[in-house]
């Protein structure tokens, strides 16, 4: 059944990873998994200490020439009937910092108590709140 807006936004905002889509500048999809945080109706995630083959990423790439993103956080159980998927829908920038949204990390993950990150923040605004549960 879908859920309603509000509830959407709350499961989304208690899941610990979700996934992040971005469009690169050619039309190719991109899909990674983001730890992140919701403040009010902005999403938050940062480019951190996690070991990464560069710190030149698609993501932030994609993200600068095309600021339309989807993320998505879900629920799987062998039992069925406590599926639930919820998704954000909006338009990121990528900002050099952000105090706000770091400390806001920091609150969800201990990793970024011990290590705050130094990287670029990403700050999603989100436009649309949906999804979808089995009960």
């Amino acid at each position: 059944m879908r859920l309603p807006v509000e509830e959407a936004r709350r499961r989304f905002a208690a899941a610990r990873v979700a996934r992040l889509a971005t469009v690169a500048a050619g039309g190719e999809p991109h899909l990674v998994p983001v730890t992140f945080a919701v403040l009010g109706e902005r999403i938050v995630f940062a480019v951190d200490h996690k070991p990464k083959s560069t710190t030149h990423l698609r993501r932030l790439d994609n993200i600068r020439a095309r600021p339309k993103v989807c993320l998505l956080a879900d629920a799987y159980d062998e039992d069925w009937s406590r599926l639930w998927w919820a998704r954000a829908d909006g338009a990121a920038r990528v900002l050099d910092t952000d105090e706000t949204a770091v400390d806001a990390l920091a609150a969800r993950y201990s990793a970024y108590v011990e290590r705050r990150p130094h990287g670029p923040i990403v700050s999603i605004e989100v436009s649309r709140w949906s999804g979808w549960a089995a009960s």
